[in-house]
């Protein structure tokens, strides 16, 4: 049997209405609560912007074959030990028999700032995952315990200034990197995404963009083969199927 794919398109695009949904409810109960974030931070901090996604990975886990594993969503069981700090909260899990298979980390970026917090989602994601594999490497998930999937899914706002080159990075003693010079914002995310696999530091990392139209279309693209959605749910899908037949 092949790897069951969970018609992830057309779920993405449900997952992309309810991202940007979600976020404007968040940001209106906020406003008629009179609790006003700075900027637009009260559709973030509000939460559930990507559970769509969380769904769409669920969906995977059952359709194929591991549906008896225990897969967690709450924030009261979704830690696992780090190695540099006592633990890392992540997005979802995937257990099985006390194995862990998967964990899975998702994060967004909406304007209108790119810049800081650009470098501070890079910073994460990089610190994120050396963390776990050195905590993997000490036997936090047990002596003889199998590789898991880790993965990476940032939802980026698709905008003029996310897609407008980037100048103002500069290096005043040593040249910054070729592919990096002029890059915008959505680029810089997939160039981070790429190399976070290359280096072997996610299974799977994805990068997506969509527009704020997107509440009505769920319109999203993808920047790259290597990032897109469909390179996350096949390896995704892949590990799945490969416990399940384990199992």
């Amino acid at each position: 049997m092949g790897l069951q794919l969970a018609e992830y398109e057309a779920k993405a695009r449900d997952a992309a209405m309810a991202f940007w949904g979600n976020r404007q409810k968040a940001l209106e109960a906020k406003i008629e609560a009179g609790k006003i974030d700075t900027g637009e931070r009260g559709a973030v901090t509000a939460g559930n912007t990507m559970d769509g996604f969380t769904a769409l990975m669920i969906d995977l886990v059952e359709a194929n074959g591991l549906g008896r594993a225990q897969i967690y969503q709450k924030r009261s069981v979704l830690t696992l030990p780090g190695f540099f700090r006592p633990t890392k909260l992540w997005d979802l899990l995937v257990i099985l028999d006390g194995r862990l298979i998967a964990a899975i980390e998702m994060k967004s970026h909406v304007g209108p700032s790119f810049g800081n917090n650009a470098n501070n989602r890079a910073e994460e994601a990089i610190g994120t995952a050396h963390d776990f594999w050195t905590a993997y490497r000490e036997g936090a998930f047990g002596a003889e315990a199998a590789r898991p999937f880790v993965g990476w899914l940032m939802m980026v706002e698709d905008a003029d200034k996310s897609r407008r080159p980037s100048m103002r990075e500069q290096s005043q003693h040593f040249p910054i990197f070729e592919e990096f010079r002029g890059a915008s914002y959505l680029q810089r995310y997939d160039i981070l995404c790429q190399k976070l696999v290359r280096e072997n530091l996610y299974t799977s990392a994805c990068m997506l963009a969509s527009p704020r139209s997107a509440a009505a279309t769920g319109d999203y693209a993808d920047m790259s083969d290597l990032t897109s959605l469909k390179s996350f749910v096949v390896s995704f899908a892949a590990h799945i199927a490969a416990e399940a037949a384990k199992a």
